[in-house]
């Protein structure tokens, strides 16, 4: 199996100092760093936008993954790029025209993926799969941090590493929610190939991050 990416999730960080943390989740082995984007409106919680996303940007060179649970999309594809995210990832649910959003995504320079909920149907993805960098398999339901894995999408993730393969391309098959050292081995095992971890990464503070990250990595 190829390398798994490890993509620690900022909304388990500390607030008061997000650079400090960012640089220190990048120099404990980081592959990439998720920014989970809310608007209290797509989903029940408010998190960060473009301004914030930019002034993080300096702290580390490592790709920002960054996942729009926002509602609509289109009208700040352009921010999200000057602010220097890598990977936008987008709910299907989101707006009329996917394929559009995902040509914007691209025409603004940036890696498009798409993300399903625990109850989106693989089907969504189907029309667009040979468009896109990323699929995004949510192990739990968008909004908040620390809640347990939901077994039913190892199936879900078995489905879409099948179609990931006949496409010939490479797609990087990303699993957020409720991974540990635990949980992440199972989704690795049914197909991932990037895990996104909050608490599991920032758990015990700084002196732990290097040995958690590690620990989701398989043996």
């Amino acid at each position: 199996m190829a390398d798994v990416l490890i993509s620690p999730s900022i909304l388990s960080a500390d607030f008061a100092e997000l650079g400090a943390e960012i640089r220190r989740i990048d120099e404990a082995g980081a592959d990439m760093i998720h920014v989970d984007v809310m608007d209290g409106h797509f989903v029940p919680n408010l998190t960060f936008g473009p301004p914030v996303i930019e002034k993080l940007r300096p702290h580390t060179r490592k790709p920002f993954d960054v996942h729009l649970m926002i509602a609509p999309v289109d009208p700040f594809i352009e921010d999200f790029a000057r602010a220097g995210a890598n990977i936008l990832t987008v709910h299907p649910e989101a707006g009329p025209h996917l394929h559009r959003t995902i040509q914007a995504i691209r025409g603004a320079g940036m890696r498009p993926g798409v993300a399903l909920n625990p109850g989106s149907p693989v089907s969504l993805i189907e029309p667009v799969l040979e468009d896109i960098d990323l699929v995004l398999i949510m192990s739990v339901n968008p909004g908040f941090g620390g809640q347990s894995f939901i077994d039913s999408q190892l199936h879900k993730i078995a489905a879409v590493r099948e179609m990931i393969d006949q496409t010939g391309r490479d797609i990087i098959l990303e699993v957020d929610g409720g991974l540990n050292p635990k949980t992440a081995p199972r989704a690795i095992d049914a197909g991932v190939t990037a895990i996104v971890a909050g608490s599991a990464v920032f758990r015990g503070g700084p002196d732990q991050y290097a040995d958690n990250i590690a620990a989701l990595r398989p043996s």
